[in-house]
């Protein structure tokens, strides 16, 4: 138990900025460990897991998943470890935001052109209409 176990859940979301729901959720998902419990069975957090809570934020505010956290936080845990294994999973999350930010832009090209072939007539002489609506098959 840390030092200063005495953070409730309530507290311990305000300083983190979580909420309680979601602190529940990483704890479900065995990002955080569980709890110590007061004799009332009330949970009670330190510092140890309000840091652990911030790395978790921090790593789901930089669109990891769920998995590629969890593995953050088992190499996390071994200071010893070679940072290798992180690098690697860094790069593979950057190459998946490469490829998104490469299919928004193929989506945001498509959309201009779909708008820019708009003549401002009706909607059944919409361009834009035309090219969203499924073909038909003759």
């Amino acid at each position: 138990m840390d030092r200063h176990s005495n953070l409730s859940i309530g507290q311990l979301g305000q300083a983190t900025g979580t909420k309680v729901t979601t602190i529940r959720f990483y704890e479900e998902q065995s990002l955080l460990r569980e709890p110590v419990r007061s004799r009332s069975g009330r949970r009670q957090y330190g510092e140890t897991d309000r840091l652990r809570l911030a790395f978790i934020r921090r790593s789901r505010s930089l669109g990891f998943p769920i998995d590629a956290v969890r593995e953050l936080l088992t190499l996390s845990d071994d200071a010893g470890t070679s940072c290798t294994a992180v690098d690697t999973i860094a790069r593979a999350h950057l190459a998946d935001i490469d490829q998104k930010i490469a299919d928004l832009i193929a989506m945001r090209t498509e959309l201009v052109r779909v708008i820019g072939s708009c003549r401002h007539g009706t909607v059944a002489d919409c361009k834009i209409i035309e090219t969203l609506a499924p073909r038909s098959v003759s």
